[in-house]
């Protein structure tokens, strides 16, 4: 199934009614007065959190959005009829921004949340709201105003509490694949992934989380090499990040430079994500012999110096998985219970998360420029757009 993670579209809101000019005209009533209606107000648009979608492709096809106007006032003080409101479904996860003034309109991240993204317009008002004892035959009306149009920007990410981190051929789909019942596909020869993946992890009874694995940055990432810099958004709503390091690469390349790599390119891409809690996971130690497993680890912690935690894994064959995922429920039940006894520490998050997309918006629309400035000029070259990338997320439970 085709999965678009941005769309772009134009919503408008409806028009108010305008008020109507109008007087009692009726036989052997003299001096009926006015009976000029109000109008209805414009139809506001809205968006919805859906369970049942996962994607935003309906969106790309269809670019302008608008909700109904209101009517016009009739005599007899009839009141128009209020616009429709149109409700717009999205994924839970999905980011409203508005293009021009760069303001997050909405953060749909629960299930039938709904939220007002553009208000409709105000009706007018008919000749009978301007009789006075001094005006009693006003011809005076006010017409509808209009509704708000915005140019917005619609932005997916995927829901998930842990995020996998790493180069190509770290090991990050066999890693989740062995914790989670996700298959996404992994082979005995050096290829990466070009979609992300979701899994949910049962640590025990009544207890799980969501780890997300999203394609492998590559050096230049930040500049526009690869695929990872585009789905690196994805994991601005993660609480953890596991940042894998293949001990035993097939390119013979020093683990500890391709460590480097990674965190190099997370500072560009957002200061704020690269500053996350964050665990190195050392992967593949199966392959590496036993005399040389220390020399190795010990050499990717002090080019990294890392003072964090570290786990020493075999994703393959299972090998410390197990306890790393225990310890990443144990950090997600406390910040739960944090967060439930500080209830401003929610909000903190949120304006934390807020930062992240900010910091990968404006990075990503630079890289955007960049692309195209180095273009411009050569006809052969397509406009740099996320659609050329075709999106699967595959979402079971263990």
């Amino acid at each position: 199934m085709k999965f678009v993670d941005e769309a772009t579209i134009t919503i408008e809101a409806g028009k108010g009614g305008n008020g109507t000019l109008s007087f009692r005209r009726e036989k052997y009533i003299a001096k009926g007065g006015p009976d000029g209606g109000d109008g209805g107000d414009g139809g506001s648009v809205y968006v919805e959190a859906d369970e049942s979608l996962n994607t935003l492709i309906d969106y790309r096809f269809q670019p302008r959005y608008k909700a109904e106007n209101g009517k016009g006032g009739q005599s007899r003080n009839c009141t128009g009829s209020k616009g429709e409101d149109l409700i717009m479904k999205v994924p839970v996860g999905t980011t409203v921004v508005d293009i021009d003034t760069d303001e997050v309109l909405a953060d749909m991240t629960k299930v039938g949340q709904v939220e007002k993204i553009a208000q409709g317009g105000f009706h007018g008002l008919g000749n009978t709201r301007f009789k006075s004892s001094v005006n009693r035959a006003p011809r005076q009306t006010t017409n509808g105003s209009l509704g708000e149009t915005r140019n917005v920007k619609l932005e997916l990410k995927v829901l998930a509490d842990v995020g996998l981190l790493g180069l190509p051929n770290a090991g990050k789909s066999t890693f989740i694949r062995s914790v989670s019942a996700a298959t996404p596909k992994v082979a005995d020869y050096p290829f990466t992934t070009l979609v992300p993946n979701l899994g949910v992890v049962s640590v025990e009874q009544h207890k799980s989380f969501v780890i997300a694995d999203i394609p492998g940055i590559i050096e230049g990432a930040a500049e526009g090499a690869g695929l990872g810099i585009r789905f690196l958004k994805h994991l601005a709503r993660n609480r953890i990040l596991l940042h894998l390091v293949d001990m035993a690469p097939w390119d013979g390349e020093a683990p500890a430079d391709s460590a480097c790599v990674i965190v190099r390119e997370l500072e560009k891409f957002s200061p704020t994500l690269a500053a996350q809690p964050r665990w190195l996971v050392l992967n593949k130690l199966d392959m590496v012999p036993e005399e040389e497993q220390e020399e190795r680890c010990q050499a990717v912690i002090d080019a990294l110096g890392w003072e964090g935690p570290v786990y020493r894994i075999s994703a393959i064959n299972k090998m410390g998985t197990q306890q790393l995922v225990q310890d990443v429920q144990v950090l997600l039940d406390q910040l739960a219970e944090r967060m439930a006894e500080e209830p401003e520490l929610v909000e903190a998050e949120l304006e934390l998360r807020r930062a992240i997309d900010r910091e990968g918006r404006e990075r990503i629309e630079q890289m955007r420029d960049e692309i195209r400035a180095k273009h411009r000029g050569d006809d052969d070259f397509d406009d740099f757009d996320d659609d050329d990338y075709d999106v699967e997320v595959e979402y079971v439970k263990n």
